[in-house]
Formats: structure tokens, sequence, C-alpha cells
């Protein structure tokens, strides 16, 4: 297995990953909660969500069909990859010291989810590092 299927692998996930993303606003109940700040400030929820949406997608199709062109080492690539491994470790950082999803967990079902997610974005951050900063290595596992 090389970079290269490693990248393809990740725009698989990141099509995964959006369903978590559809099931977000029913465990946490946006319905009723966002129901409580104005009108404009639920929107602005909403459409950033559709726009983190639109970026997973992007990542996702890159992934699976420029997936080669990620893993070649140009300037590009390597700007693109460093770019898509900064936005999943920001990411991972915000899972792992800023959300505190404890009181939402309430069946193993969640908490697996959970813990997933954070396998996921970990899985991403060093594939995309990798792509970005060592290309050159020689990257096969069995």
């Amino acid at each position: 297995m090389t970079l290269v299927h490693l990248i393809f692998i990740a725009g698989v996930l990141h099509f995964g990953l959006l369903i978590a993303s559809g099931l977000t606003p029913g465990v946490l109940k946006w319905k009723t909660e966002l129901q409580s700040v104005s009108a404009l400030s639920r929107h602005v929820i909403w459409v950033h969500g559709a726009f983190i949406v639109l970026v997973i997608v992007g990542f996702g199709l890159l992934s699976l069909f420029d997936a080669s062109h990620l893993a070649d080492g140009t300037p590009l690539a390597r700007s693109v990859s460093g770019f898509i491994a900064a936005f999943w470790l920001a990411r991972l950082m915000i899972q792992l010291f800023l959300f505190d999803a404890k009181p939402y967990l309430t069946n193993w079902v969640l908490r697996l989810g959970y813990h997933g997610l954070t396998v996921l974005f970990t899985y991403f951050f060093l594939v995309y590092g990798w792509a970005a900063l060592f290309p050159f290595w020689k990257l096969e596992i069995p």
C-alpha cells in the first residue's frame, strides 16, 4: 500500500464522515437548541455547516480523483496536502481540547462514533501531512 492508496482511502473516508455530519443536528437537537438564538445567528450556523460539508466533499473528491497528483511531491501538491493536513489537525485539536461531548455520549454507539471521529481526524492529518512533508520518502505498507 502506497501513499497514493492511503490518500485514496482518505477520499472514501471523507464521504463516510459526511454521515456523521448529517447526524450531528439531530444528536445535538439543533432544531430546539437553536430556537433560543436570533434568526441571523441560526442561519449563520447552518450556512457555516453547509460550507464545511462542501469543503469535506472537495477534500474527498480531490483525494479520490487526484490521489496520485497529491502524492507526487510538486509544490502545488505539497501545498494542498499541507492545507488539508492543517485543517484536520485543527479539527483534531478542537476534538481533543475544546469540545466536551460527554453529556451527549449517552450510549455506546455515540461513544464509538465520537472516538471513531478522533481516529479519522488523526488518519487524515497523518496521511496528508506525510504527502506535504515527505512525499519522496517511499511509504509502502504491506
